[in-house]
């Protein structure tokens, strides 16, 4: 069974620090071609798997914004052309826009499920009225810079259609949790099995949900774990190229 691999590089990166930790180092130098098979072969449900194609969707990291990140993706990218741990990059791009919101915080060891708190004026910092009054409780309206990845969910689908219609693939293996590739997701499992890997390792988005029957059939779903990065790293150096500090 040929099967394709279609990753969502930043739904994996953002699921991998929910589970790991921001912070925490021995995760991000992920091997993806070790992690997806070690995945195939656990999961054990397609006879004779072999990956033939994986297709890494991603976008760079300003260099501007955030230089050292720039940097240390460089690195990996090049460390995942190197190694044969992905066939394919493919790059979307970041959109930098200015919003408008209200200023809140969320409290030192809050639950981050909890809903951050909205800062209005009390001393140091007070509102005072045209008249000089004091302004009870007034909230607080800030613009920043919000960047946003774009395309990656756009090439992760159009690959995986590709290779499917052209009959490059017997099955696929989606690493994302992205609701937006409901319907291309649907469409292929009309024509071939698919394996739908959770990131986040909790529930599927419920419109990538479905049943093991649908379409025809022998489809699977997969809750990612921490054991599952930390035992997937890429060789240290890989080729030429060394981890990045701290990861």
């Amino acid at each position: 069974m040929r099967i394709g691999v279609y990753v969502d590089a930043y739904n994996l990166y953002y699921g991998g620090r929910h589970l790991c930790g921001r912070g925490e180092p021995g995760w991000r130098w992920l091997d993806i071609r070790t992690m997806t098979e070690n995945i195939v072969r656990t999961q054990g449900q397609w006879a004779d798997p072999e990956i033939v194609n994986i297709v890494y969707c991603t976008a760079r990291v300003d260099s501007k914004t955030n230089p050292s990140a720039h940097a240390d993706q460089d690195v990996y990218l090049k460390a995942l052309l190197a190694t044969g741990s992905v066939d394919r990059i493919e790059y979307g791009n970041y959109v930098a826009r200015t919003k408008t919101g209200l200023l809140a915080i969320q409290e030192p060891g809050a639950d981050k499920k909890l809903r951050p708190k909205i800062v209005t004026s009390q001393w140091p910092i007070m509102v005072r009225d045209s008249h000089g009054e004091k302004v009870k409780d007034a909230s607080f309206m800030v613009r920043y810079l919000h960047l946003e990845e774009k395309g990656s969910d756009v090439n992760v689908a159009s690959h995986m259609l590709i290779d499917v219609l052209t009959d490059k693939v017997d099955a696929v293996v989606v690493i994302s949790n992205d609701s937006d590739l409901a319907f291309p997701i649907r469409t292929v499992r009309d024509r071939v099995p698919v394996g739908l890997v959770n990131p986040r390792g909790g529930l599927a988005a419920g419109d990538l949900t479905g049943k093991k029957t649908d379409g025809v059939g022998n489809h699977w779903w997969w809750k990612l774990q921490p054991v599952a990065l930390r035992n997937s790293q890429l060789s240290e150096p890989a080729g030429t190229f060394s981890k990045p500090e701290g990861w």
